[in-house]
């Protein structure tokens, strides 16, 4: 009997605390989910702690501990994950940064996200990649205002600071070193910086953002700076291939880094209005033909961190109704539910708290939920940290070495 494909359903941003917008209850409890309550009362429902209880993290690090990777030991900064997602070059020795394109006035932050950008930024990415003192820096948009910034070159030091100061309404941080070693990455930095903002202003693109009343995307505020790390390969550290379905860059980089394949999905955008049906058919089509699936939804924690709960059910909602394409094939696949983190759709910040959880499988010893939620899934007392979520699931579809007699 050949061994059933594993399938991680990752949902952003996930879990979340009750609000009084929705009565006293968090976005999933308000949310009518009947795929996904399905899976909770047929599989192993309970909570799970992203990295460690308590602990408050970003969707990079949480990925990397769900896939069995410490990310206490091996995390070296968001930067080369959101680099390599937009196809980006990061070599060794190179430096790597997450980039908001933003707008601001003087040295102040007016907005970090271009008063959400819709149309593309990659004429503006093609002008500022350019030399300063003989480093070739290279940029790439993403998604809306994301963008990567690569810095190729000898002698670069990830130990500098951020300079996005991560509010609206703040001056723009000076890229300070954290050691000696960093000095000179900062000053060809800042060098870099005040080239970009000429070029920025006078284009074309934010002249006519300015005539038609809009935010001018003029500044790249820079944070998550990071080496690539070294991870071993995901084929050679499970003996199993991987896939992925993933629209946002920084994750999609990192599943890249492992050595996953993309399983290509037609208007999958990370955002709130992608292609939710054709992910979970794209899931479906390939149980069988891979090992391991990795798929992650970025609206949930979208619409967390604009601070509308509302968004994020409905969110939650449209996913449970694409989840519907891939019941009825728990003979051949393990399903795991859960989200990389919990964010608070009040204050718009990730918190520490725990996820809920399903494995869902033919076979399975239950545990099981009256609901896919917070408030039913604590119920059942099953708890984990992610970096159990792998070997957990591998023993379910008997994939783990076993120890002792």
């Amino acid at each position: 009997m050949e061994k059933k494909t594993i399938v991680f359903i990752i949902m952003d941003g996930l879990g979340d605390r009750p609000t009084y917008k929705l009565k006293d209850r968090t976005p999933m409890e308000a949310a009518y989910t009947p795929n996904m309550d399905y899976m909770a009362r047929n599989g192993k429902a309970g909570m799970i702690y992203p990295v460690k209880q308590g602990l408050v993290c970003g969707s990079d690090t949480s990925h990397l501990s769900l896939l069995g990777y410490d990310p206490l030991k091996v995390y070296t900064g968001r930067g080369p994950f959101e680099a390599m997602g937009l196809g980006m070059d990061v070599m060794a020795g190179d430096i790597a940064f997450r980039a908001n394109y933003s707008t601001r006035k003087g040295r102040i932050v007016l907005d970090r996200r271009a008063g959400r950008i819709e149309e593309s930024t990659e004429p503006l990415s093609r002008a500022i990649s350019i030399e300063v003192d003989g480093m070739k820096i290279d940029v790439s948009s993403g998604v809306e205002h994301r963008a990567a910034l690569v810095m190729h070159g000898p002698g670069l030091s990830p130990e500098v600071s951020d300079t996005d100061p991560h509010e609206n309404g703040k001056e723009i941080h000076k890229s300070e070193p954290k050691n000696e070693n960093a000095i000179s990455t900062t000053r060809i930095l800042e060098k870099y910086l005040e080239k970009s903002r000429t070029i920025l202003d006078e284009h074309p693109i934010n002249r006519k953002r300015i005539a038609d009343g809009k935010m001018p995307a003029n500044e790249l505020l820079l944070r998550g700076a990071g080496k690539a790390p070294d991870l071993e390969p995901f084929h050679k550290k499970y003996s199993m291939n991987g896939s992925y379905i993933i629209g946002i860059p920084m994750i999609k980089g990192l599943a890249k880094m492992i050595g996953m394949k993309e399983i290509p999905v037609k208007g999958m955008t990370g955002g709130h209005n992608t292609n939710y049906n054709g992910k979970l058919i794209a899931a479906s089509e390939n149980i069988g033909r891979t090992d391991f699936i990795l798929m992650n939804i970025k609206a949930p924690d979208a619409a967390a961190h604009d601070r509308n709960p509302e968004r994020k059910l409905e969110a939650m909602e449209r996913i449970d109704a694409a989840m519907e394409k891939i019941l009825g094939r728990e003979d051949e696949s393990l399903i795991v539910l859960t989200g990389d983190h919990s964010t608070s759709s009040m204050t718009g910040e990730h918190t520490g708290d725990p996820v809920p959880v399903v494995f869902y499988t033919a076979g399975i010893g239950k545990q099981s939920a009256t609901g896919f939620n917070e408030k039913h899934c604590s119920r059942t007392g099953f708890t984990m940290e992610s970096g159990d979520a792998m070997n957990y699931s591998l023993q379910l579809v008997d994939r783990l070495e076993k120890y002792g007699a």
